[in-house]
């Protein structure tokens, strides 16, 4: 049986590699990105539902943007605190500023991806950038950044949607890892010409990709995926791209207690059975392949089975990943999280384990 597991180990740790150098090197030792700054008009759509007190901050940082050609749609998807007020509010005093207001629908209640849909129709340019009520950019050059990575073929943008830095956090180590982690994933596969997912913290495309697909309608009973179900369903290894300039980044706030972010990350995963089948089994097998990876070396190492050659490769194995992806956590600013990596690496494993197991009794909850 150990001698199963020895040769299984070596499989695993070269499926290992094979991601962390050969795909996620497509980012992580990338060039630096290079921006040319384009003057195509933009609408920037923001959807709220019960989102006061963020609105208040985050919209002024929208109307700051430096960018000669835009507009703000605020969508208003049926709130019951003042954020309807705030917004009308908004409309008055910045003369770009365009309010949907969404009632509320039975056959869509509580669906944003209902509201969005509205906002995207009402949108005047062709060009949209999508952030979230909670998130507020990085500069005021975050439409700059984003729009300048559009050209006549590359009409979806995927950026970088980043979480605060809170001092003395393990927690916060642990999501901002695990967020750069995913974006490292995503940006690789889009270099590769295998785009399949994107946050809506930081997102943007045509308005054409959204008609070709009719929208969200193949899968808008899923009460998530108006980023990454979307992106799945319009990206092709044409029309797809990636920016990555730290201007172009978002920030929000990221939950303060595990529990709050353990709810959120089963959204997320939930959302990803959906994907298409190749990408399914790209993040299962890389997810997998993790769990072995700790599962194997301990095994292996607690019987001193081959220890000479299996620590090693144990040791090879952290230092190519902590190089792969220290050098992309440098690009997206994260380079404190990397640390504690495998720490960090540990935790993420079992918290996901945890997520599948939990997920397949019980559905989370989304949107308010």
């Amino acid at each position: 049986m150990l001698t199963i597991i020895f040769y299984a180990f070596i499989v695993v740790v070269a499926i290992q590699l094979f991601y962390y150098i050969l795909v996620f090197g497509k980012f992580s030792f990338g060039k630096p990105q290079k921006s040319t700054p384009k003057s195509i008009p933009i609408s920037v759509i923001v959807c709220a539902k019960n989102e006061e007190e963020n609105v208040k901050k985050f919209i002024p940082l929208l109307a700051a943007q430096d960018y000669p050609d835009y507009e703000i749609i605020l969508i208003d998807d049926a709130s019951s605190d003042a954020t309807l007020d705030i917004f009308e509010e908004f409309e008055k005093q910045y003369s770009n500023v365009r309010l949907v207001k969404v009632e509320n629908n039975e056959a869509f209640w509580g669906n944003k991806k209902f509201a969005l849909t509205l906002g995207i129709k009402a949108a005047k340019n062709e060009y949209l950038l999508f952030t979230d009520a909670d998130c507020y950019p990085a500069s005021n050059e975050w439409i700059k950044e984003m729009s300048s990575q559009f050209t006549m073929s590359k009409t979806i943008v995927l950026g970088y949607g980043a979480y605060e830095k809170i001092a003395k956090s393990f927690l916060n180590k642990i999501i901002r890892f695990e967020s750069m982690l995913t974006a490292v994933q995503y940006f690789s596969w889009a270099k590769m010409k295998h785009p399949y997912m994107g946050v809506g913290r930081n997102l943007a495309y045509k308005k054409e990709e959204f008609f070709n697909v009719n929208g969200f309608i193949d899968h808008m009973k899923i009460r998530s995926g108006d980023d990454d179900l979307f992106i799945n369903q319009a990206s092709n290894r044409k029309n797809t791209t990636i920016s990555f300039t730290p201007e172009g980044f978002t920030f929000s706030e990221p939950k303060k207690t595990f529990k709050e972010w353990f709810d959120q990350k089963r959204r997320h995963v939930s959302t990803a059975t959906f994907y298409k089948s190749f990408d399914r089994m790209q993040l299962a097998v890389f997810f997998l392949t993790q769990f072995l990876f700790i599962l194997m070396a301990v095994i292996l190492l607690a019987f001193q089975y081959n220890w000479m050659i299996i620590v090693p490769m144990v040791v090879g194995r952290y230092i190519f990943t902590w190089v792969s992806l220290g050098y992309a956590a440098n690009k997206l600013r994260e380079k404190d999280v990397m640390y504690w990596y495998p720490i960090i690496e540990i935790v993420l494993i079992f918290t996901q384990l945890n997520i599948f197991i939990t997920n397949l009794f019980s559905k989370p909850v989304h949107w308010k």
